[in-house]
């Protein structure tokens, strides 16, 4: 079994530039450079909780021309064997059906594999919106005086 680890220098950059990559083709409404970066088996899950294979999320991404910016904040990356883990915040600014702008805020998990040519492709997306945190910090968390996700941005 392969041990969690932190990537090297090289395979940082390349998952950052692959996570640059997705954002400029989902606003661009880049499909071809989507189907490239997104693996087949691709399971792809919208804040609301709206889950797209490949095929449907290609299809939402070329008929609603919904994202019109992508902010990530700083990335945790970890590698097990030919998988990596990226989690970190996200906002993405969206088109609504009538015209109107929305701005969505929060975490996600993408899980991205290494292929047997060494490209790196996305197999699952989860954004999970922030939302009130009703039980607050932890006692290790309030005693070492850092902040959750959401007060750290706000």
């Amino acid at each position: 079994m392969s041990d969690v680890t932190t990537p090297d220098e090289s395979t940082r950059a390349a998952l950052v530039a692959l996570e640059e990559r997705r954002q400029n083709a989902l606003i661009d409404g880049d499909l071809a450079a989507l189907d490239e970066i997104f693996d087949d088996a691709l399971v792809h899950i919208h804040a609301p909780g709206l889950v797209h294979t490949k095929p449907l999320l290609l299809e939402h991404v070329g008929t609603r021309r919904a994202y019109l910016d992508i902010v990530r904040g700083d990335l945790d990356i970890r590698v097990i064997g030919d998988v990596a883990i990226v989690v970190g915040p996200i906002t993405n600014v969206l088109k609504n059906p009538d015209g109107s702008m929305r701005e969505q805020r929060g975490q996600v998990t993408q899980i991205v594999r290494r292929t047997d040519a060494g490209a790196w492709r996305y197999v699952n997306f989860q954004l999970t919106p922030l939302g009130e945190e009703v039980w607050g910090k932890l006692p290790s968390e309030a005693s070492a005086g850092t902040a959750s996700t959401e007060e750290k941005s706000a």
